[in-house]
């Protein structure tokens, strides 16, 4: 089994936006590329699925980039979020709304949260992990600080990969604390940068998400 469950074993959908809504952040990206922060294509794309948007979400992430404009619609954080993975896979990639908690339960599968592009509202985030045989991946950027001393290990392993730019240190600010608990078996979990791809590697670019890319 593989997904999102919401506390109490319920499905709580979030709230549907209005016309309104919609407008507003489409306003916000006009806005935007008014001022050459967008570029035309840019423009086009975000209007064009913040028309067709359902939930506060859908619209947060079109303008988690921009500037805060009076009347946008901030971003629907949930306080809780569950996954269960069993022997396939999940993960959160790309914009997506960081929740005030999670709690993953992962059998025999992978599950792979990365927090490069994702929309941060708060500045702790608390992860109650419970890894049997499979594995939990955190991709983290600048900024990001992660606590690990609460998490007991069996047979498997717990690895904290950090940048040559250690979040919290030589002036970067903290943008979010990850206090992460629970328990790993035979699996592993593992807190790591995003992997720089071959042509980085020769041009000597840092990783992506660090300060002078």
């Amino acid at each position: 089994m593989t997904g999102e469950v919401s506390p109490g074993g319920q499905n709580r959908p979030e709230l549907r936006v209005s016309h309104e809504e919609r407008d507003q952040v489409a306003e916000q990206l006009r806005i935007a590329a008014g001022d050459g922060r967008l570029t035309a294509q840019e423009l086009d794309e975000r209007l064009e699925r913040a028309l067709t948007a359902r939930t506060g979400s859908e619209l947060a992430v079109l303008v988690a980039d921009l500037p805060a404009a009076q009347g946008a619609v901030p971003p629907e954080v949930k306080d809780l979020v569950r996954i269960e993975c069993g022997s396939s896979s999940t993960e959160r990639v790309g914009h997506w709304v960081v929740p005030r908690a999670f709690d993953v339960t992962v059998a025999s599968g992978h599950v792979k949260l990365d927090f490069t592009e994702a929309v941060i509202t708060q500045p702790v985030l608390r992860i109650d992990a419970k890894v049997r045989s499979g594995s939990l991946t955190l991709i983290t950027r600048p900024g990001m600080t992660v606590d690990v001393d609460e998490v007991s290990v069996g047979s498997g392993s717990v690895k904290v990969r950090r940048p040559a730019a250690t979040s919290g240190v030589g002036g970067e600010p903290t943008v979010l604390r990850i206090e992460l608990s629970g328990s790993v078996r035979s699996g592993s979990i593992v807190v790591r940068p995003p992997r720089r791809g071959f042509w980085r590697w020769l041009l000597r670019r840092p990783h992506p998400g660090v300060s002078g890319d």
